[in-house]
């Protein structure tokens, strides 16, 4: 008789098998009564009923790294880094790539009927008139998760567009308010994003306003070289990382054009091949690991990952003898754990993935995994979109400064509501993503409140900085400009 290392003896009349509880009740989880045969009292089974030797009830806790349990502001936790992580950010200030100076003719045009004034032209004479009102404007902006907020996938939600609308200048103003996008999504070169989102939202995104959870890892180009990044479709990251400014950018499908075998279950197709960048992996180091987006493919990544996390200094087919010493570093771009989409129930993203490498680590070298996760909720992630609203205040009005009231509008209360509280921003929570809950979250709560979407949100914000009468729409009869009223010489 075979044995095993978990034989155990059958018995002649097995018990019925109960779902057992984690403090060991019995409840459900059994074996269907009803043979096939119609009988109820199951002596006419042919299948012998085995009870287990293990609890059924899955025990995950002796892999989970103590730093994935999710952020909560009763625990006073906005991040998934440990104490002393370091997560570097750009220093300097981004190039702007538009302008709001429009130039003009000062010689007139002579001998021809006079030009009309346009809105921007009327708007700057109301704001001329209107001096109180428009310094609450300027102490004002919004930070916007895209995803669950604005829109669902490539399906937009139609308050979105209205909402910026009011803030692109449709307001009894006329002003633009500053706003910026800030969105743990990615997997793009940003000008491709946010010329996407202009088609869906039909509102210009700038570039200068816009803020993926990869975004602020273009600071790691000054720390390394020699990089894997993976994640997203096809080789859109390796373009990314290639912009931002890491000189050698390997992916994924480069390692298993070298050596098909890394990936036993990979079907890597001609055309993969083809546009892959093969080399001798075994005889250079890889210096870290960069997950930019959700991956594509779990099992080929995870098990790269996995080599070279326990390699000798990133060199494939090798083995650390100290698997934390030699050890290199891995970033992930962001921490969530779902994600909406056009789906009804949202995905799992990222931050499922981070979990899965953490426990498979864990189980294999027995020590937590040292890594660094961007995005929101992290302070880093914070500290650089003040930097990207003070240009962006600059860019629409002349003046480089961080408004006093900033409003986060977001659909996940464990990145965009804990972070934004931890950074004392001004929170909103809407119903049209991950959250579609009650009146709050309870772990983390929205400091200003919970709206059904996001256009609520910002008329909520509006009325309570620039005051219960503020309209927000734009009407040309109420120009002094129609009314032969005294107008400004801003003109």
């Amino acid at each position: 008789m075979p044995t095993f290392e978990d034989s155990i003896e059958v018995p002649i009349s097995p018990p019925a098998l109960d779902k057992v509880t984690s403090n060991g009740s019995h409840h459900g989880l059994s074996i269907p009564a009803e043979a096939h045969d119609g009988s109820h009292d199951g002596s006419h089974h042919d299948a012998i009923e085995v009870p287990s030797t293990r609890s059924v009830i899955s025990d995950a806790s002796a892999y989970m790294h103590t730093l994935s349990l999710s952020p909560s502001m009763k625990e006073r936790r906005g991040s998934r880094n440990s104490s002393r992580a370091s997560l570097p950010i750009p220093r300097s200030k981004r190039k702007s790539r538009l302008s709001s100076v429009v130039a003009t003719d000062k010689n007139g045009r002579p001998g021809m009927p006079r030009i009309q004034p346009t809105r921007d032209i009327l708007a700057s004479q109301v704001q001329d008139i209107h001096v109180d009102e428009v310094k609450k404007a300027k102490n004002l902006a919004f930070a916007f998760d895209i995803d669950g907020v604005l829109v669902h996938g490539d399906r937009l939600i139609p308050e979105g567009q209205r909402a910026l609308e009011i803030l692109n200048g449709d307001n009894e103003l006329g002003i633009k308010i500053p706003h910026i996008f800030l969105t743990n999504g990615s997997g793009k070169l940003e000008l491709a994003r946010t010329q996407q989102l202009s088609k869906i939202l039909h509102q210009p995104v700038a570039t200068d306003q816009f803020i993926q959870s990869h975004t602020p890892m273009r600071a790691l180009a000054e720390y390394f070289r020699t990089v894997i990044v993976v994640g997203g479709e096809g080789y859109r990251c390796r373009e990314v990382a290639e912009e931002y400014g890491f000189k050698d950018v390997v992916v994924p499908n480069d390692i298993v054009a070298w050596d098909p075998s890394i990936a036993p279950y990979r079907v890597f197709t001609p055309e993969e091949r083809a546009t892959s960048r093969p080399r001798d992996f075994d005889r250079m180091n890889i210096e870290a690991i960069l997950v930019f987006s959700d991956s594509r493919d779990y099992a080929t990544d995870m098990q790269i990952i996995m080599d070279l996390l326990r390699s000798e200094n990133g060199r494939l087919k090798t083995i650390a003898k100290d698997p934390v010493s030699q050890r290199i570093p891995i970033y992930f771009s962001q921490g969530d754990m779902l994600c909406p989409t056009e789906h009804p129930i949202p995905r799992m993203s990222q931050g499922a993935f981070r979990i899965g490498l953490e426990a498979m680590y864990k189980s294999l070298t027995g020590v937590d995994l040292e890594r660094v996760v961007y995005g929101k909720p992290e302070l880093a992630t914070y500290k650089y979109a003040d930097e990207v609203i003070s240009s962006w205040m600059e860019e629409l009005h002349g003046e480089e400064k961080l408004p006093e009231n900033v409003y986060m509008i977001g659909d996940n209360p464990a990145s965009d509501i804990v972070g934004g509280n931890m950074y004392g921003w001004n929170t909103c929570l809407v119903r049209t993503g991950v959250f579609q809950g009650g009146e709050n979250d309870e772990e983390n709560p929205a400091n200003f409140g919970v709206f059904d979407n996001v256009l609520r949100a910002v008329q909520a914000a509006l009325r309570k900085e620039m005051g219960d009468d503020f309209k927000m729409e734009w009407d040309d009869h109420m120009n002094p400009v129609l009314h032969d009223q005294p107008i400004s010489a801003i003109v």
